[in-house]
């Protein structure tokens, strides 16, 4: 190799660019095969500080994905988790050839993120959408996040599972919660759907008995007769409406009259636990919550599996079963006396 001002070997044989800076070592690994032109060009173009950015990019592919039908078909909420991931590959490695990532890349961006589990388990996710465009361009021949990369663990220790709302709990939140705050609530028990959805429904869904949307994450067409509670906070907030809402108007909405965004409801609600010292039940509970109403009303899985669009009964079995127990446990005690 041709003597380069600047080269240091890692005793793993890797190689950096090291150079002292600001009074500080600084070292960008240059990730090439030794004696190669790769190598050659990503070293000149760390020394002169201009780094080219390749024709076929990550951000280029990126922005090419944007533009498919795939992208159009995914839900709102699954957009938003794959776009903080394509907005850190950008950061990372968006002017990048996409044909130079491999595998074990994804893996070192997977440990980097291991703090944050969550995203890093999307990261080979969004990039294996990203390589399958890539493979159609002929980008690149191959998917690197296909194989054998495992999930990241979320340590038990931080794990904080959902505690389904207590009755005491449920009558705080109806006779002490502000208006918008008890609207969210009794949209997410009385409809049992996952959050994400609940900001999607609209007054054009609401025909004064029921409910109707399809689910976000599984795309599941569903009516839902609302309950009384339910149906008493909807006809409140439309009652409060200085006109005739819009059929079009979500019914989770800020003042002006723009949609709520699930961030935007998902802040009005940590406060309000927060004002009524209810931050032990989050609002992703609501759902758990009613699903077992649902049970000690007497509903098997399937009937339960009609009102919350679940694909599997595994999560209708665990929360289902708490309320049972519950139910035949009261059973079992009366007939002992």
């Amino acid at each position: 190799m041709v003597t380069k001002p600047y080269l240091w070997q890692h005793p793993s044989g890797r190689w950096y660019f090291r150079r002292l800076q600001d009074g500080q070592m600084r070292y960008i690994r240059i990730k090439a095969e030794p004696e190669t032109a790769e190598f050659d060009r990503l070293y000149w173009e760390i020394r002169s500080g201009k780094r080219a950015e390749a024709k076929r990019s990550w951000s280029a592919l990126i922005a090419a994905y944007r533009e498919t039908d795939k992208w159009a078909e995914l839900s709102p909420r699954y957009r938003q988790d794959i776009e903080k991931v394509f907005a850190y590959l950008e950061e990372k490695i968006g002017r990048q050839d996409v044909a130079r990532l491999t595998q074990p890349d994804i893996m070192e961006a997977m440990d980097a993120n291991r703090h944050r589990a969550r995203f890093a388990n999307y990261i080979p996710t969004a990039i294996s959408m990203l390589s399958k465009l890539a493979i159609r361009k002929r980008w690149r021949l191959d998917n690197p996040a296909v194989g054998d990369l495992e999930q990241i663990k979320v340590p038990k220790d931080r794990k904080q599972p959902h505690v389904p709302w207590p009755d005491w709990a449920v009558e705080l939140m109806r006779s002490e919660g502000r208006p918008v705050a008890r609207l969210i609530f009794e949209i997410g028990v009385g409809s049992v759907q996952r959050p994400g959805d609940w900001v999607g429904f609209t007054w054009g869904d609401y025909d004064g008995e029921r409910l109707k949307l399809r689910q976000n994450k599984t795309g599941v067409p569903l009516e839902l007769p609302c309950t009384e509670f339910l149906k008493a906070a909807l006809d409140e907030e439309r009652a409060r409406l200085a006109v005739v809402p819009h059929p079009s108007r979500t019914i989770l909405a800020k003042p002006d009259g723009s949609p709520m965004s699930y961030n935007d409801m998902a802040r009005i609600m940590l406060a309000e636990r927060k004002r009524l010292d209810l931050t032990a039940f989050d609002q992703h509970a609501l759902r758990y919550r009613g699903v077992m109403e649902l049970a000690l009303a007497g509903c098997d899985d399937d009937e339960i599996a009609s009102y919350t669009g679940h694909t599997t009964k595994a999560m209708i079995v665990k929360y289902a079963g708490e309320a049972r127990q519950k139910m035949r446990a009261k059973q079992a005690a009366a007939k002992r006396r």
